[in-house]
């Protein structure tokens, strides 16, 4: 990002209203501000890195995947949830396999994490909780881009700068309630991960759904909710050996037209679009989709509802979405 960019960036929240938020929304004001100065100091970084070679070739491994640790939620157990996303400066999909290039210490926090990594800016792709009795030590998320420098990020309970909650925003919105079939509701970034793998041959479609209920609280009285807002769900391979092709499900169309636009989506650098992309309408309902796999092995596909649709929610906002994990194991 450029520091017109970053200036832009800036100044558009500045006229977007979150600074006539009332006064209990302001810590989450300072929160974003924050995330949004960390994020920019790391890219300029980088950037000064490039600069000061102008003569040197460009890598033929890309630039690396940067990690980056959302922020973290206390949890009344007194454990810590820390959310992590990352950002993709190349072109095309980066793919990290889990393993020594791709690893959360101590290894018992690992297997989590994506092993694609789709290009641009993308938050709480999954999280790590950690227990009550480590909640002054730090968990590493290392990884390594082909043959270039390794990056780590750590996850902890720290700075209340970066501490996340799970409250209604100010207009309302909330975290998605995201289920399977017969099993416990799950919202936020953690999300939910299905209790049963499923099976599948290759070359064989198989049908991924999930239930889903926006609980958000608005104001009847506002204009802007006379109506129950849509929310989205976009189906993403999460990790596996094979290419995972999404099938329109008869039951749930894909998005055919742009979405209404919402204040991430004006920073292209940030949450691309996906084609797998499926509406629910007033923010309940079943989504559905077909999945083909092109290689026998073991898969995960990660699912995420939001409602960006609202003026104050968005990945920038740190708010308000969930994910939905299924395991697929795919045979000859």
């Amino acid at each position: 990002m450029s520091p017109t960019a970053a200036r832009e960036l800036v100044a558009y929240l500045m006229q977007s209203g979150l600074w006539e938020m009332r006064l209990k929304s302001m810590r989450r004001v300072s929160t974003v501000i924050a995330f949004l100065l960390v994020n920019a100091a790391l890219l300029f970084d980088a950037s000064a890195q490039q600069s000061t070679r102008p003569l040197r070739p460009p890598s033929p491994e890309g630039t690396p995947v940067i990690p980056f640790m959302e922020g973290w939620y206390a949890n009344d157990d007194g454990t810590v949830t820390v959310s992590f996303g990352y950002h993709n400066r190349n072109a095309e999909d980066i793919i990290v396999p889990l393993g020594e290039n791709n690893r959360i210490e101590p290894a018992r926090f690992d297997g989590m994490q994506p092993e694609i990594y789709f290009p641009g800016r993308h938050p709480g792709v999954f999280t790590v909780t950690i227990p009550a009795s480590m909640q002054d030590e730090s968990i590493w998320w290392y990884i390594r881009t082909g043959n270039l420098e390794e990056l780590r990020v750590p996850g902890r309970r720290g700075s209340d700068a970066y501490e996340l909650d799970r409250n209604p925003r100010p207009q309302g919105s909330m975290e998605p309630l995201v289920w399977f079939e017969n099993e416990d509701r799950g919202s936020g970034p953690e999300g939910i991960l299905a209790v049963d793998t499923k099976t599948i041959p290759v070359g064989l479609p198989l049908t991924l759904e999930f239930e889903t209920e926006d609980p958000s609280m608005r104001d009847p009285s506002n204009p802007l909710f006379a109506k129950p807002l849509d929310t989205r769900v976009i189906w993403y391979k999460h990790q596996g050996p094979g290419e995972v092709i999404f099938i329109e499900h008869a039951a749930s169309p894909f998005i055919k037209t742009p979405a209404r636009t919402t204040p991430a989506s004006k920073f292209p650098l940030f949450l691309p679009p996906a084609s797998s992309s499926v509406t629910m309408p007033a923010g309940k309902g079943i989504a559905r989709v077909s999945a083909k796999f092109s290689e026998p092995g073991e898969y995960m596909i990660r699912a995420r509802v939001d409602n960006w649709g609202s003026p104050d929610s968005g990945g920038l906002f740190q708010c308000c979405w969930s994910n939905a994990y299924q395991r697929v194991r795919v045979t000859e």
